[in-house]
């Protein structure tokens, strides 16, 4: 499902939001412009849950090698020293969300946050809202680390932390509507949606992949633990900081207990 939009406007410009927003595009376009040099910036960037366990020792990764042979060059895959980051690898936990891995990784995180970020803001302000993202972020890759601790796939990607912002809408708006787009074969459906059911299906959809994915510890792919960890984080601060009376009131045209309509349309 693609979120197209929801019906909770925000009081104030998501600045913070805004910020994230921008810097996730700034890093990106530096790994590209970089050229092959991008993928030592992944590597050094990257968490590789392998130096989080070892980090006195070095971790090799895949590299794809062309050899000459009497029949022709011939790909092969062999290992070599990963390049080691400039800090200890325990803030690797932390820099791997401001890395993508291509355009449709970056423009899916980005459309998220942008979705569901600022209303989280909103209740949030500014400066706790980016405590909250940087504290989802590292719980991800954390949780992601936990669930395969000797993989050496460099993990990156913000979709942890844009997770957490997710567990907290879920919890904060979970009658809001979320105008949604379902690829359906050659179909495109428009569906309306309440965000607990919304949401509640993404996580569904994490925690049931992440489960069939396994834990290679040198098969790339999805990072769905992280995804799954994101969400749990993220809605578990959002409860501490509640608690803790550290939430802005909720806009007066939120109604909790309304009940939200379904609603479809087709494009053919």
């Amino acid at each position: 499902m693609i979120p197209i939009r929801d019906n909770i406007p925000s009081r104030s410009p998501p600045m913070i939001n805004y910020a994230i927003l921008t810097l996730n595009v700034l890093v990106f376009l530096y790994q590209i412009s970089a050229g092959r040099a991008g993928e030592q910036i992944i590597e050094r960037y990257g968490m590789i849950p392998a130096r989080i366990t070892r980090p006195n020792e070095p971790v090799p990764v895949r590299q794809s090698m062309l050899l000459e042979t009497p029949f022709g060059l011939q790909q092969r895959v062999g290992h070599r020293p990963a390049a080691a980051p400039p800090f200890h690898p325990y803030w690797t936990l932390l820099t791997c969300i401001a890395l993508h891995g291509g355009w449709m990784h970056l423009i899916g995180n980005c459309w998220f946050l942008y979705i569901f970020g600022d209303n989280v803001e909103d209740r949030l302000g500014h400066g706790l809202y980016a405590l909250f993202y940087i504290v989802s972020g590292v719980g991800a890759s954390i949780i992601h680390w936990a669930a395969g601790p000797d993989s050496i796939v460099p993990t990156i990607g913000a979709s942890g932390a844009i997770a957490g912002v997710m567990g907290a809408y879920f919890l904060l708006y979970p009658h809001a509507r979320v105008l949604s787009v379902i690829p359906i074969v050659v179909f495109l459906e428009i569906i309306v949606l309440p965000a607990y059911v919304f949401l509640g299906i993404w996580f569904l959809f994490q925690f049931v992949q992440g489960s069939l994915a396994g834990t290679s510890p040198t098969g790339g792919g999805v990072a769905w633990w992280a995804h799954i960890g994101g969400f749990l984080v993220g809605g578990g601060l959002l409860l501490l900081l509640k608690y803790a009376g550290l939430l802005k009131s909720a806009p007066e045209y939120i109604h909790p207990g309304r009940r939200v309509a379904v609603y479809r349309y087709h494009i053919r």
